[in-house]
């Protein structure tokens, strides 16, 4: 499913969370960079494949959608 033609959700990619299209860089990353002080240009230069546009689609698809909740839990280190 393709999401203002550049945010796509296809469950063979990343597990189904919304991507930049053509990337496997999920809309999350960028916004969690972002909201932890990264700047743009950071982002992109992590990313060399992100536009300013992309990242402004990721920022808009999350204020209109939310994150979702990950299921995500990492495993403690200490044994």
């Amino acid at each position: 499913m393709k999401i203002n033609g550049r945010v796509v959700i296809n469950p063979d990619i990343m597990a189904g969370k919304p991507v930049v299209k053509g990337t496997r860089i999920p809309v999350d990353t960028i916004v969690n960079l972002i909201r932890q002080g990264g700047t743009w240009h950071e982002v992109m230069e992590n990313y060399p494949n992100m536009t300013k546009e992309d990242i402004g689609v990721a920022l808009s698809y999350v204020a209109k959608h939310g994150l979702r909740k990950s299921s995500f839990h990492p495993i403690s280190t200490r044994l």
